[in-house]
């Protein structure tokens, strides 16, 4: 089974990252392994690429015209590959040496159409003591509270997912007004496509945990603001996935009630029978990440009744 591997990029101050990405694909220990790399308008880092990576046999190198945003460009990277499977990485991310391997058993035991797996964190800076586990997705990383065993979910992290090459093709893949491009802060446009992967193919997602993907966690992305305003982007964004589709924010809801029954609970608990200023801190940033996402989503609702 052949996995073609989409990497998107755009900017000479990544490259570094992007080329640890890149490498980590073409060292696979799968032997079937093809790199599309996607350059996002950028013709200095287009020449570059193309200088590094172009004479491999195993890559595909691809320009935008100009800037057209991360979902724009997985779908050019998807339709450019060759292989049986789709999958994509960020150009700040490196896969586990059998990463491909562990992706392809999981198509070939389940007969899956799409396959993810697990993110793990590098801390670059350092892990901060305060960043509670239940809300590591805001930084890109599996948190507490998803599935640990393999199995079905709704979808895993856009880095570390992958179908089918006929099924995403037919789905016309990623909706290009989602995802990264400029200002732009509406997540979650794995989630809007795996929606619609079970609706079309009543199948989700067979996440495999073996299959690992480092994700680089660069300083600014622990500070405090930052992850306020990513948790209020996150909850704008899950209203607006409501609304196109209001089956499609189960999996964040069972989230919710979880956060309230169980872990809030079990870290004061835990604060209670051994209080430390680090447990403290992990509570009350918990609490305050619960009320900036709820602000997010109620902005959203606010909006949406207002147009």
């Amino acid at each position: 089974m052949k996995v073609s591997v989409v990497l998107c990029t755009y900017s000479l101050d990544r490259y570094e990252e992007f080329s640890e990405a890149a490498d980590s694909i073409l060292d696979q220990t799968h032997d079937d392994v093809e790199l599309v790399v996607v350059v996002d308008g950028t013709e200095e880092v287009y020449d570059r690429v193309l200088a590094d990576y172009g004479d491999h046999e195993d890559t595909v190198i691809h320009c935008n015209d100009r800037n057209r945003g991360l979902s724009h460009s997985r779908n050019v990277g998807a339709e450019l590959a060759s292989g049986d499977v789709v999958a994509f990485l960020d150009d700040d991310a490196v896969a586990a040496p059998d990463w491909a391997e562990k992706i392809v058993s999981g198509y070939e035991r389940y007969d899956a159409l799409a396959v993810g797996g697990k993110m793990v964190p590098d801390w670059l800076a350092g892990e901060p003591s305060y960043l509670p586990a239940e809300f590591y997705f805001l930084i890109g990383v599996t948190y507490r509270g998803f599935r640990e065993d393999e199995g079905y979910v709704r979808n895993t992290f856009s880095s570390n997912l992958s179908f089918r090459r006929g099924p995403f093709l037919e789905l016309e893949g990623f909706k290009t007004h989602m995802g990264k491009r400029g200002e732009n802060n509406l997540q979650g446009g794995e989630t809007e496509l795996c929606v619609r992967l079970e609706r079309e193919y009543g199948e989700r997602v067979l996440y495999i945990p073996d299959a690992e993907i480092e994700h680089k966690i660069y300083d600014y992305r622990t500070g405090r603001r930052w992850l306020l305003e990513r948790a209020f982007w996150q909850g704008y964004s899950k209203r607006r996935m409501e609304e196109m589709d209001s089956e499609g924010t189960e999996t964040e809801r069972a989230f919710v009630g979880k956060l309230f029954s169980t872990f809030i609970p079990d870290r004061i608990a835990e604060l209670v029978r051994e209080p430390t200023a680090e447990r403290a801190g992990r509570l009350v940033m918990l609490l305050v990440l619960t009320g900036a996402t709820g602000i997010g989503y109620g902005y959203a609702l606010a909006k949406s009744l207002l147009e």
